[in-house]
């Protein structure tokens, strides 16, 4: 319970939403920003502060950085503000869900000229704002913000006299296909985000934080918070009694019935393989992650939550399954299609995928698992972060022992580059928080002969 002097969440929620949108009309700087932790309502705040910025006379521009972001957003300003008449801005050669096509209050153009004029807000990505070179709005809302790239910034900045930036400074920083060494350190290094370049080179900007988490239960809230949102901690929406994951039939005293049986009790589970190193290809964490779904599914998992107490029985969809490497992902997805029909429906992704979905349930394969090195890559915190940030009951992690001994034969040693600082945490530190925490929730896998296929 919050105690009678305290605020409750959505007091706090209400009143750090009311500075923001208060803020917009009197600001003297070029932008505002807003860190949101995982699940904070940061699709809500960007309707919200689009709705009070669209005038008849300019529309407000909104940019996202996928189109799977901009048609998130542009559904919800359908559902939500109605009254609003949005528009989807996107290129030539993607094609927009049909459920957006067919409804009569969105408004889809390839050619901002037709769109401006009837549109109080235009979403679209930044890659297709970054072509238009002949307008410039008011204002313009950048979601996902931390996922911009500085250049992408660059490209867009001449659209727009003052921008709301808002995204998670704990998810994943922006990423390219190609080498990008040669620009470390130098003020014009494109793959800094566009949030930590924009505070370099603009201090006094105002920076605004969500409080708050609706989507993590409160088992998760503590270890997130410390782990990857040092600078801007924030509490769970939830008390420990709003949500509950239960079963309708007995288990068989298996390490799978444990580990979900764990999980829902706690929050969280670390299913711990033998030591072995594998590379990316590991048959027998591919087996286990889905073998930990299909009991999830055998035996009829129960949720409830503050938002629907009534009983909801466990559903493929409600279950996600994150990987590091688009090829462990591509293995997982293809043994489901062989051997686990009964799955399909379930979400098996990387972590870059996963970014802004929510789950029931997740089953994460630890990025180390099976490594016998600890690059950059792996370790990165952003990646953790998503893969263990999208679940509002448990998150269960696969993973085979011996990444605690990995870390301490990799130290973090990465060289320190001048130039625009990120607020993302430290990949050694925190994947040493993680697996510490972890370590008082594990079950260990019985021994099995390796499995292929």
């Amino acid at each position: 319970m919050t105690p009678p002097h305290q605020p409750s969440p959505q007091q706090q929620m209400d009143q750090a939403t009311r500075a923001i949108l208060e803020q917009l009309p009197t600001l003297t700087h070029r932008g505002i920003v807003v860190d949101s932790p995982p699940g904070a309502g940061k699709s809500t705040l960007v309707a919200r502060a689009a709705d009070a910025l669209a005038h008849s006379s300019a529309p407000c521009v909104v940019i996202a950085q996928t189109n799977s972001q901009v048609d998130h957003l542009v559904r919800r300003f359908a559902r939500h503000h109605p009254h609003l008449r949005t528009a989807r801005l996107t290129a030539t050669d993607h094609t927009v869900p049909h459920d957006l096509q067919a409804h009569p209050g969105i408004h889809i153009g390839t050619r901002i000229a037709t769109l401006e004029k009837t549109a109080d807000v235009i979403v679209g990505t930044a890659m297709k704002w970054a072509t238009i070179t002949d307008r410039r709005w008011p204002w313009a809302i950048i979601d996902e913000a931390y996922q911009m790239r500085s250049d992408t910034l660059l490209w867009t900045a001449g659209i727009f006299d003052q921008a709301l930036f808002v995204g998670d400074p704990g998810q994943l920083d922006p990423f390219s296909e190609v080498e990008t060494d040669r620009f470390h350190g130098l003020s014009h290094d494109p793959m800094n985000s566009a949030v930590a370049v924009l505070l370099a080179n603009n201090r006094d900007l105002p920076v605004h934080s969500l409080p708050v988490s609706w989507r993590l239960p409160p088992s998760a809230v503590p270890l997130i918070s410390d782990a990857f949102y040092p600078s801007t901690p924030f509490h769970a929406g939830s008390r420990e009694a709003d949500r509950t994951l239960t079963f309708s039939t007995r288990g068989m005293h298996t390490p799978a019935d444990e580990v979900i049986e764990h999980a829902a009790r706690t929050g969280w589970a670390l299913f711990e393989l033998p030591a072995r190193i594998t590379g990316q290809r590991d048959i027998e964490a591919f087996q286990t992650v889905l073998g930990i779904a299909e009991r999830l599914l055998t035996r009829r998992a129960i949720t409830t939550c503050e938002e629907k107490p009534e009983d909801h029985v466990l559903l493929p969809s409600d279950i996600a399954i994150g990987t590091a490497h688009r090829s462990q992902a591509h293995h997982i997805r293809a043994l489901l299609a062989r051997q686990y029909p009964q799955l399909h429906g379930i979400t098996v992704d990387t972590a870059n995928r996963l970014q802004g979905c929510e789950f029931r349930v997740t089953i994460v394969l630890h990025p180390l698992s099976g490594r016998g090195d600890a690059s950059a890559f792996h370790l990165e915190a952003g990646r953790l972060c998503v893969l263990t940030t999208r679940h509002r009951h448990a998150c269960i992690v696969v993973a085979r022992a011996g990444i605690a001994e990995l870390l301490d034969t990799h130290p973090s040693n990465d060289p320190v580059h001048p130039g625009a600082a990120s607020k993302v945490a430290d990949g050694w530190e925190a994947n040493h928080a993680i697996l510490a925490y972890l370590s008082q929730h594990t079950i260990h896998a019985a021994a099995q002969p390796d499995r292929r296929g």
